[in-house]
């Protein structure tokens, strides 16, 4: 029976004695091959369960507990366990074969935890905040534009435990560019963590690139000649989005700053150099993320203060028809009084004498408002 085709079992139960009872049941059933990068065929939380010797991986064979105890005698090797989204039920077995610290095994269960580098004795208990671009036809006030998930990784001495949320961030690829650098992942468990820090960070460069052409639209937009009419909410949806891109991004600068400088008994020395060149890439994500938001923050800026022209531009245009309009109102309700003693009442010229003095008297006032620009 193959070491996956326990896993299942091995995440239902939270005693080692158990796990050998479950090996021996399991031998009647037919062989699952667990280690495809497709969600495991017996519904369970178990994606992969793969174990490396000398960067290469290693033959299946045996349950999941005696290849533990394998590697862990020769000295020789570690275990890959891929995860996503257990439950508590699920993840205890395994909480309790490779001795994970309660509070660290919350957090992996529970999710929603900001990024973070801890220390548990000989474990160390990482926690990376994925993101992805959201593709869309048409930016509006609604849109989602990114969508952020959750990467837990345990490394130990001997084994690698990654436990996913979220509907991206799938680690099959990685696990296959590893695969194909032996010389890479013959550095141990180290070299699987900075592997999945460096593929998280460069989703956070290359979402940025996406989110950067979402900007630049907007941008565009506000400063057309119709600018003033720009939906304003496009601007607040992409401050939000940018905002959650920002909680991802920001608080990993600490932990990977920690990695690269601190020794860490499960960190190879040759690793954390590697560390160092993540960090960098970090701090360029970080520095994007301000201007962007610096970027925002003027076009929103500008957007308001189009819109306050605009208004004014309006508010002169009816001023400047009102005072046109005033003069006819003016006279005609001088001669609308029906006073019998009036002047030119009874002349003959007086109607057509009144038209036009107020035909003269509206175009001199239109001419004018017409020249300094306000009709």
């Amino acid at each position: 029976m193959t070491m996956a085709g326990n896993l299942r079992k091995v995440t239902g139960l939270g005693r080692v004695g158990g796990l050998r009872r479950v090996a021996r049941l399991a031998r009647r059933r037919p062989r699952v091959d667990l280690s495809h990068p497709a969600r495991s065929p017996l519904g369970s939380s178990v994606v992969n369960c793969v174990t490396y010797r000398d960067g290469v991986r290693a033959p299946r064979g045996g349950d999941l507990v005696d290849t533990v105890e394998q590697v862990r005698k020769s000295r020789h090797g570690f275990v890959w366990l891929g995860l996503h989204e257990p439950t508590n039920e699920e993840f205890a077995g395994i909480a309790e074969l490779f001795d994970l610290h309660p509070l660290a095994v919350e957090d992996a269960v529970e999710a929603h935890q900001r990024p973070k580098v801890e220390r548990y004795g000989e474990t160390l208990f990482a926690v990376f905040k994925t993101v992805c671009y959201v593709e869309h036809e048409e930016l509006t006030a609604t849109s989602e534009v990114v969508d952020t998930g959750e990467i837990m990784v345990f490394v130990g001495p001997d084994f690698v435990i990654t436990v996913r949320h979220g509907r991206h961030g799938s680690l099959g690829p990685l696990r296959e560019g590893l695969e194909a650098d032996p010389g890479q992942l013959g550095k141990g468990p180290s070299a699987v963590l900075h592997a999945i820090a460096d593929h998280v960070v460069d989703d956070y460069l290359n979402v940025i690139d996406a989110v950067q052409a979402d900007i630049d639209q907007v941008e565009t937009d506000v400063f057309a000649d119709d600018g003033a009419r720009t939906d304003p909410g496009r601007i607040y949806q992409l401050k939000r989005e940018l905002l959650e891109l920002k909680r991802a991004v920001v608080p990993l600068g600490r932990p990977l700053l920690d990695l690269a400088d601190r020794p860490v008994r499960v960190i190879d020395p040759e690793i954390q150099a590697y560390f160092r060149d993540v960090s960098d890439h970090l701090l360029r994500a970080t520095e994007q993320i301000a201007a962007f938001d610096e970027l925002l923050n003027s076009i929103l800026q500008a957007h308001l203060a189009q819109v306050t022209v605009a208004q004014n531009e309006d508010m002169r245009k009816i001023t400047a028809w009102a005072a046109v309009i005033a003069v006819p109102t003016m006279v005609c309700g001088v001669y609308g009084m029906n006073f019998d003693n009036m002047p030119e009442l009874r002349w003959r010229f007086g109607y057509p004498l009144v038209i036009g003095v107020i035909s003269v008297a509206c175009w001199v006032l239109y001419r004018g408002f017409r020249r300094n620009g306000w009709l």
